[in-house]
């Protein structure tokens, strides 16, 4: 609805264009919502209504030919399931407790019932791959406490105002959409990953959203030089379905994604878990990072990182999550540190900035975290014309702070690495104050240096991850 209002040019007020103020660009990674810079800023937001307020208060894979099916990972192959489970310090002895205090968990396990759900449906329905993702986590729980797509009060209410009507936190709404006419409410949808049936949902509404007033308020813009609002815009459908869902089986894929019960049940009991998001290749600042987010004031002793990366769809020229995956285990078994795990989420991007900062913490709380690192301009994106950054560079941090007491999980300050000649990595107000000579490298040269297969340098770059990088370029 109303596409014919989205806007190709919707410059931005020039409070937006927050510029980073010192050595911003000293280390310019792959990918900018990977790249740490320092938290410390107090200056306004300058966002839609919905995206200031604190007031208390989706991953996707393709369809797959039969040819590949035995590569990939069945989920049920691993999994031992409840139906909804409570989740306390008591229980589980993780201090992370669940997103509205009950971790969801609504994949059937026995094949009578799953067999009666499959012959109740009456259409099937092909999910895309952001579709897939959304599905996933509403069924493993990672999106708990959703049980479902979003009906339009719920909806309207998270778009306006950031939480369910319920009154719980939802950064984005979770919806799925449709041109199909044929489709009413009171049916039931058979939802498909390609042949493969992954859940039943049965449909209670079906609604033409506001796309513009959508967007508007989740991304700050109405423009199509927004990824994100062009996601909305063109991909997705004439109209939303809300309901209840019922998980007959978890996606095959070709990386494993653990489901929130079983991620908690690998993480040390009593202790503080810091989660890293990412969506691009680990590289040796990204790794400097997370390691040193752990010597953080506000974590204790004894605590881990969880580093736990999408794996879904981002921006079109990011790099496939596949490859991804691969330098993640590479990585993995190069450092084999106990303090880290390696975790991989079926989560499709949005590139919602501030907004999608709220919805990664609570996703992050859902498996098990208690404290987020947040880096500069986190889910960030920047115009397809002029490449300008669509949110100032601590946006997202200055937001998730705002709203981090009442989600119930810690921000970890982000520090502002750069690499030196003389003592490797330090902050770069420390290395401004010692008149440390700063190496720089961007993210255009190494893509170009990358492609021509040129040497690399460690201090950017780990040779295990550039070998995997290239060896599926």
């Amino acid at each position: 609805m109303h596409n014919s209002m989205f806007r190709t040019s919707d410059r931005l007020k020039s409070n937006r264009r927050t510029t980073i103020v010192g050595a911003a660009v000293a280390i310019a990674l792959v990918g900018a919502s990977c790249v740490a810079l320092n938290a410390n800023s107090n200056s306004a937001l300058g966002l839609p209504t919905a995206m200031r307020a604190t007031a208390p208060s989706q991953l996707g894979l393709s369809r797959h030919p039969s040819s590949a099916r035995a590569r990939m990972i069945s989920s049920r192959d691993t999994i031992a399931h409840g139906r909804v489970a409570t989740a306390t310090m008591a229980e589980t002895g993780l201090k992370s407790i669940p997103h509205g205090g009950k971790l969801t968990d609504l994949l059937l396990t026995d094949q009578a019932e799953i067999d009666a759900a499959l012959a109740s449906t009456d259409m099937d329905f092909a999910l895309n791959d952001r579709q897939l993702c959304d599905t996933e986590l509403i069924v493993n729980g990672g999106f708990s406490p959703l049980t479902g797509f979003l009906n339009e009060a719920d909806y309207e209410s998270v778009v306006d105002n950031m939480r369910l009507t319920s009154g719980t936190l939802l950064g984005l709404p979770v919806v799925l959409d449709t041109d199909d006419e044929s489709i009413k409410p009171g049916m039931k949808l058979k939802l498909l990953q390609g042949d493969k049936p992954i859940a039943v949902m049965e449909v209670e509404s079906k609604y033409v959203p506001n796309k513009v007033k959508e967007c508007k308020e989740l991304y700050g813009e109405t423009t199509l030089e927004h990824p994100g609002v062009l996601m909305v815009a063109t991909e997705r459908g004439k109209y939303y379905l809300g309901g209840k869902i019922t998980g007959v089986a978890l996606p095959d894929r070709v990386f494993p994604c653990r489901t929130p019960a079983q991620v908690r049940e690998t993480l040390p009991a009593g202790k503080d878990v810091v989660a890293f998001q990412c969506r691009n290749p680990v590289h040796r600042a990204h790794y400097e990072l997370f390691t040193r987010a752990l010597d953080a004031e506000n974590v204790e002793d004894g605590g881990v990182v969880l580093v736990h990366p999408t794996c879904g769809p981002t921006q079109a020229d990011d790099i496939p999550g596949i490859v991804r995956y691969k330098t993640y285990e590479v990585l993995k078994e190069e450092k084999a540190d106990p303090r880290i795990f390696w975790e991989y989420l079926p989560y499709s991007m949005h590139m919602a900035g501030p907004r999608e900062a709220i919805q990664h913490m609570i996703i992050r709380k859902n498996y098990g975290c208690t404290h987020f690192i947040i880096g500069r301009d986190m889910a960030g994106s920047k115009s397809s014309i002029t490449g300008d950054d669509f949110y100032g560079p601590y946006d997202a941090q200055d937001f998730a702070k705002a709203n981090a007491a009442e989600l119930g999980m810690q921000t970890v300050p982000s520090l502002n690495l750069v690499h030196t000649n003389e003592e490797g990595y330090v902050t770069a107000d420390y290395a401004k104050e010692k008149g440390l000579s700063i190496n720089k490298l961007s993210g255009t040269k190494f893509r170009q240096m990358l492609r021509a297969g040129d040497d690399i340098p460690e201090w950017f770059a780990f040779k295990s991850v550039v070998d995997v990088l290239r060896a599926n370029a």
